[in-house]
């Protein structure tokens, strides 16, 4: 840009381009994750979602989302997995980090996984203008296995 085009200061609204990669974004977003992928269709199964957070960039149409989804494979069928899955769509492109870990893992596990797809997740947004709040969730407990009665003598 010439110098005389420069008097004052930009506009706030200004476009800025950023060239990206999906390898880049797995590098600073994507680190602490199990599994990272690109794709050009979402591998959630939306059936599966427990919990899912988004944000839009509504003039094109790009967005991050941050899903919880639990799954059982097909070769571990007495596994269920617990799976946070960070969603970002740019143009076409899907880039995708996952921490999963089985559901009966020790809490500390799900705090852990979590932790760091949350703070993925809130990096994320800053791409879409967007700032993340930390909020409350109330974890339901578990339903315990009916108790059998016990025998007992008189």
């Amino acid at each position: 840009m010439p110098l005389e085009d420069t008097v004052g200061d930009p506009d706030l609204d200004t476009p800025l381009s950023l060239t990206l990669s999906p390898a880049m974004l797995f590098h600073a977003l994507m680190g602490s994750a199990s599994a990272v992928h690109t794709g050009w269709q979402s591998c959630i199964d939306n059936a599966l979602v427990v919990s899912e957070l988004i944000a839009t960039d509504d003039r094109v149409g790009n967005y991050c989302r941050l899903v919880e989804q639990e799954f059982v494979e097909d070769d571990q069928p007495d596994t269920v997995w617990h799976d946070w899955t960070l969603e970002i769509r740019i143009d076409p492109v899907l880039i995708t980090g996952h921490w999963q870990f089985p559901a009966t893992a020790h809490p500390s596990e799900w705090e852990w996984n979590a932790r760091e797809a949350r703070r993925a997740f809130e990096r994320a947004c800053v791409l879409f203008g967007r700032r993340t709040r930390p909020g409350v969730v109330v974890d339901e407990p578990a339903p315990a296995a009916p108790s059998v009665p016990r025998a007992s003598r008189h």
